[in-house]
């Protein structure tokens, strides 16, 4: 149900993402933290909406559906529009751009299959990892400078591009061995293992 408090969560995330792209348009150090927290704030939904859904047993196929959309736009609309305005390294964010974009084609793909492609725990720490260092990166230069926040987020966002590099050739590497032995679906009984 849309107006479950998981599922309301998860939306406000998808709200939050024209909000977060205006941001970027407010001058000075107010526009850099106004974006900060607008994604700090998203981004802290994104492990509410999970523990509540799991915690009072509310999970659901349209939160499972949204929430992963949910945290695509948001990551991508933040590495494009700090991208954009020359605040993110290029090559990083493109490395995680299209990581998203292949993982989500192979779930789609093994949907398709029945077969489950569940989050690994270095992909949790991998996304931990990216929104820690988009944090930094809005923030940026508005943050002391003691705390060196543009650095922390830069160099946070190759670690993560790199974790992103694993993860991606993990989830990569599930989605071929199924594609070559894809099983015969029309035959009763016959349904996939899940990927362990």
């Amino acid at each position: 149900m849309l107006t479950s408090p998981p599922n309301l969560l998860t939306v406000a995330r998808i709200l939050a993402v024209p909000a977060l792209a205006a941001a970027f348009y407010m001058p000075g150090n107010l526009g850099r933290w106004v974006t900060c927290l607008i994604f700090a704030a998203a981004a802290v939904t994104d492990f509410f909406d999970g523990y509540l859904a799991r915690s009072w047993s509310m999970q659901s196929p349209l939160g499972r559906m949204l929430d992963p959309i949910a945290d695509k736009l948001l990551v991508g609309a933040a590495i494009l529009m700090l991208v954009h305005f020359g605040r993110a390294p290029i090559l990083p964010s493109l490395v995680i751009l299209c990581r998203e974009i292949i993982v989500s084609g192979l779930r789609e793909f093994l949907t398709e299959l029945r077969v489950g492609l569940p989050v690994s725990r270095l992909a949790k720490w991998k996304t931990g990892v990216q929104m820690v260092a988009l944090t930094f990166l809005l923030v940026g230069t508005a943050a002391p400078w003691w705390l060196a926040a543009d650095q922390i987020g830069w160099y946070g966002l190759w670690l993560a591009a790199g974790l992103t590099v694993v993860t991606g050739l993990d989830y990569l590497y599930v989605g071929l061995r199924h594609s070559l032995t894809e099983p015969n679906l029309d035959q009763p009984g016959t349904r996939p293992a899940t990927i362990p």
